[in-house]
Order: structure tokens, then C-alpha cells, then sequence
């Protein structure tokens, strides 16, 4: 597979975990990124699109957007107690306007894995790379 091909995949990284998400554009990454965040606690293919939640972030890089943009979402789903499934992004000057969409936690059917803390610094990366985008990084869990 190549970047250009949506997908996202996890790496391990000692106590904690990577994701990381592929696409043909930045703004793809970013989504499939977030899959990855959501497919940390639970199968983010078995999430209905019930609830969408609007976000804005702005960092004064891709990697530092990359890192916000995770943690806004994790600051959603603990808020408003939502797992997300789908994601839409637009990326523009390290700017991030986004929808997810998600349902309620339903421990029972969900079955969470972990609770994720937050996104790092670690092994932050936000590239062009074989013809489309790579947006990684670790998540304390």
C-alpha cells in the first residue's frame, strides 16, 4: 500500500501507542489519523455517524496541528462521553476545520480497551511521502 491509499494502523511504542493515518492529502491523514485515535479504544468501523461535533484548531505547524487536532478529539469524546467513526477535514495555512461524527459510549457493545490521555510530542510527523501524506504520532494511554 502507499500513502495515497486511505488507511490507518497503529505502532507500538513501549507503555504507550502510536497512530497513524495515510491519505492522498494532508487533510485524509488527518482523518485516518483520527480513526487510528478511535480505533485505540474501540473498532471505529462499528461506531454509528449519529452525533456530529464541529472543531476548529490552529498550530503554527502541521505537526503542532496534527497534535491539536488529536487532542481536541480526545478532549470531545471524555467531554461529551463519544466515541467518533467518521471524520471530514480541511487543512489550510496549519489551520484545521473538521466534523466527527460519533455516538454515545455504550460500555456494554463498545468494550473501550483503554482511555487515551492525550497525544505527544512523540514521534510527531506530519509528511508528504510515496505521493500522498503521513500523519503519525504517540498517545498516552
Amino acid at each position: 500500500m502507499t500513502a495515497t491509499e486511505k488507511r490507518w494502523e497503529h505502532f507500538a511504542h513501549g507503555a504507550d501507542i502510536g497512530v497513524r493515518g495515510r491519505g492522498p492529502t494532508m487533510a485524509a491523514a488527518f482523518e485516518q489519523a483520527g480513526l487510528a485515535l478511535t480505533g485505540v479504544i474501540t473498532d471505529p468501523a462499528a461506531l454509528a455517524a449519529a452525533v456530529p461535533v464541529h472543531l476548529h484548531c490552529e498550530a503554527p505547524d502541521d505537526e503542532l496541528l496534527l497534535m491539536d487536532w488529536l487532542n481536541a478529539l480526545v478532549y470531545e469524546m471524555a467531554t461529551r462521553k463519544l466515541l467518533f467513526g467518521r471524520f471530514a477535514v480541511d487543512v489550510a495555512d496549519h489551520a484545521l476545520t473538521a466534523t466527527a461524527w460519533g455516538e454515545p459510549v455504550d460500555v456494554a457493545r463498545h468494550a473501550p480497551a483503554v482511555e487515551v490521555k492525550g497525544a505527544t510530542l512523540t514521534g510527531l510527523r506530519v509528511q508528504p511521502e510515496s505521493g500522498g501524506w503521513v500523519a503519525e504520532c504517540v498517545v498516552d494511554v
